[in-house]
C-alpha cells in the first residue's frame, strides 16, 4: 500500500479557509464537557480577554457557532431599523446588501467597481440625504482584495447622527488592525477560518451599547442571533446556544499563540506578506486588481491572469507544485487568481509559493 506524502505546513494559501497548525487541530480531540458547567465558563473566561485584544475593545466578544454570515444577518436584524445603505465593492459586500433586503428592510447600494474602495467623502455625501439609519460595509473584501478605511467611514457615520455602522471584517480581523471602541464601530464581526487560522465554524462579534439599545426595540430580531441573548449569556461566560466545544478548545490554543506572538507583530507579519506579494507582481509585470495601494488588503491579493491563462488553470497548475491558491471569485473567476497571505503563514513560505507560481505563469 502506497504511503501518503506528508504535507508541509505552509502550502495552503486559500483566502479562507486558511491553513491550521497541527497543534491547533489536535486540541479538538479533547473530551467533551457540558456547555453549562463551570469548566465551560472557565474556558470562555480564558478566551475573552484575548479576543478583546484582537478587536481592540473592552466590550465582551460574542462567540457564535455559525459562519460569519450568521452574524451579518444578526447585525442587520438587531441594528437596522428601516433603511440601510450598503457599501458594495465585491461579492461579500453585495451579500451584506442582500441580507438587508432579505430581512425585510429597504436597502440601497452605494456601489464602486470591484477592486476599488469607498472613501469617507462618498459616504458623507450619501448620508447627507438623512434617510438611512444603518450602514453595512466590508472591511477586507475577500473577493477582490479591496480594503476599506473603516476608521474614516466610522467617523463619518457617527457625525451623521442616529446612524450605526455594521462592519464585516471576516478576512480583516487578526490580520488587520481593529480598534472597535476607539473607532466607534457599532458592530464588527469576523469568522474563525481566515486570519485567526482556525477551522471554519465559529464567528465572533462586538456590539456597542448603541446596537443593544436598538435591539431592545426590534420585535423581529429573531432567536438564534438575538444580540440581547448573546449579551446576557456572555456576561456569565456562556453562549445562548450550544457552543462548538471542540472548536473552542482550538480557539484557546490559537489565542494563546497569538498572544505569545503579539498583535503588533502579527499585524506586521501580515503587512510584510502583502508587501512581498505586491512587489512580486511588479517584478513579473502582473496587475493587482486593486490599483491604489491604500485600498489593498493586508490579508488577500487578487491578481489578474496573464494572457492565455485563466484562474482555474493557474490554480490547477500550482497544485502540481504542492501549493493551493484560489481562483478569482464570482464574476472574476476566470480572469484572476487570489493569494491568501494570512493566518500563520510566513514570508519564507510565501516566497516558496511565489517562486513556484512564477514558473507556472511563465510556462
Amino acid at each position: 500500500m502506497a504511503r501518503t506524502q506528508k504535507k508541509v505546513f505552509g502550502s495552503f494559501f486559500l483566502p479562507g479557509p486558511t491553513e491550521v497548525r497541527p497543534e491547533v487541530l489536535s486540541a479538538m480531540t479533547q473530551p467533551m464537557i457540558g456547555h453549562r458547567v463551570a469548566e465551560m465558563e472557565e474556558l470562555i473566561g480564558q478566551i475573552q480577554p484575548r479576543l478583546r485584544a484582537v478587536f481592540g475593545t473592552q466590550r465582551p466578544v460574542y462567540i457564535s457557532a455559525s459562519s460569519a454570515t450568521g452574524l451579518m444577518e444578526g447585525a442587520v436584524r438587531n441594528g437596522a431599523r428601516r433603511r440601510v445603505l450598503s457599501l458594495v465593492n465585491g461579492a461579500f459586500s453585495e451579500r451584506f446588501f442582500q441580507i438587508a433586503q432579505a430581512s425585510g428592510l429597504r436597502a440601497d447600494p452605494l456601489e464602486v467597481e470591484w477592486g476599488e474602495g469607498h472613501t469617507a467623502e462618498m459616504l458623507e455625501h450619501a448620508l447627507s440625504r438623512g434617510i438611512y439609519d444603518a450602514v453595512t460595509v466590508v472591511h477586507s473584501e475577500t473577493s477582490t482584495g479591496a480594503f476599506n478605511p473603516i476608521a474614516d467611514l466610522a467617523s463619518v457615520t457617527a457625525a451623521a447622527g442616529d446612524v450605526v455602522l455594521l462592519v464585516d471584517s471576516v478576512s480583516g480581523a487578526c490580520g488587520a488592525e481593529i480598534r472597535a471602541d476607539e473607532w466607534g464601530l457599532d458592530f464588527v464581526l469576523t469568522g474563525s477560518q481566515k486570519s485567526f487560522a482556525l477551522p471554519p465554524g465559529l464567528a465572533f462579534g462586538v456590539a456597542q451599547p448603541s446596537i443593544l439599545e436598538r435591539a431592545k426595540s426590534k420585535k423581529d430580531r429573531g432567536i438564534y442571533f438575538d444580540f440581547l441573548e448573546f449579551e446576557r449569556n456572555i456576561q456569565k461566560n456562556q453562549t445562548p446556544n450550544t457552543p462548538a466545544v471542540s472548536l473552542l478548545y482550538a480557539l484557546k490554543v490559537q489565542l494563546d499563540s497569538i498572544e505569545e506572538e503579539g498583535m503588533s507583530e502579527r499585524l506586521a507579519r501580515h503587512r510584510a506578506m502583502a508587501e512581498r506579494t505586491w512587489a512580486w507582481c511588479d517584478e513579473l509585470g502582473l496587475e493587482v486588481l486593486v490599483k491604489e495601494r491604500a485600498f489593498r488588503s493586508p490579508t488577500v491579493t487578487c491578481v489578474r491572469c496573464p494572457a492565455g491563462l485563466t484562474g482555474p488553470q493557474v490554480a490547477a497548475a500550482i497544485r502540481k507544485h504542492g501549493f493551493q491558491i484560489a481562483t478569482g471569485y464570482g464574476r472574476m473567476k476566470d480572469e484572476s487568481f487570489r493569494i491568501g497571505h494570512m493566518g500563520d503563514h510566513t514570508v519564507d513560505r510565501l516566497e516558496a509559493l511565489l517562486d513556484a507560481l512564477a514558473k507556472v505563469l511563465k510556462r
